[in-house]
């Protein structure tokens, strides 16, 4: 089966790809797909949905999309949907990361969690999959590994953070690998 993954973002194709190895993954690079979709909606799901719809109505391709946040309880949900922009629209991790770490300098609570939502359009229909991990963001980045907010999050029952995890580890756990497994489990049900 092919299927698009709505998504420039090579480390997130590849972090996919891995958890989906019996399916041909193309990027919207590999279908001509330049442009930046834009991310309009206030809700995970409504993103997901924009992008995969217009992929499909674009581009004629069974697509699947997600839009992923990091929701931190002592912010009451920030940065949530807008966690890629969280300091600004060039979606700069290092300054999303630096910028959460100092809105949580004084904050006894660091509980957070992250959460995927995907949407799929396949046959002509819409299919919604999601996942969350809990865990808390630390007070220091730690590894080199993964990519977003992956250095400064902890997932819980785990004493490192997702960058010190390689991605098989990280897929069996995350948030976005949760939401890949029901995707999957969908996929070979058909």
């Amino acid at each position: 089966m092919e299927i698009v993954f709505a998504t420039h973002n090579k480390n997130k194709l590849k972090e996919v790809a891995a958890l989906l190895p019996n399916i041909k993954l193309l990027s919207l690079d590999a279908i001509g797909c330049t442009e930046d979709i834009p991310e309009t909606a206030d809700t995970l799901e409504g993103n997901a949905k924009i992008k995969a719809d217009y992929v499909s109505n674009t581009y004629g391709y069974a697509c699947f999309a997600d839009d992923t946040g990091l929701l931190v309880d002592a912010l009451n949900g920030a940065p949530g949907v807008y966690s890629a922009r969280y300091a600004g629209e060039h979606g700069n991790a290092k300054e999303n990361m630096n910028l959460l770490l100092k809105n949580l300098t004084d904050k006894s609570s660091r509980n957070a969690h992250f959460k995927t939502v995907i949407c799929l359009n396949l046959n002509n229909k819409q299919h919604f999959f999601d996942g969350t991990c809990e865990g808390e963001i630390l007070t220091n980045k730690q590894g080199e590994k993964g990519f977003g907010y992956d250095p400064i999050f902890k997932p819980k029952g785990y004493n490192i953070s997702f960058a010190e995890m390689d991605m098989i580890e990280k897929g069996k756990i995350s948030h976005r690998g949760l939401a890949v497994q029901k995707l999957t489990s969908f996929l070979k049900s058909l």
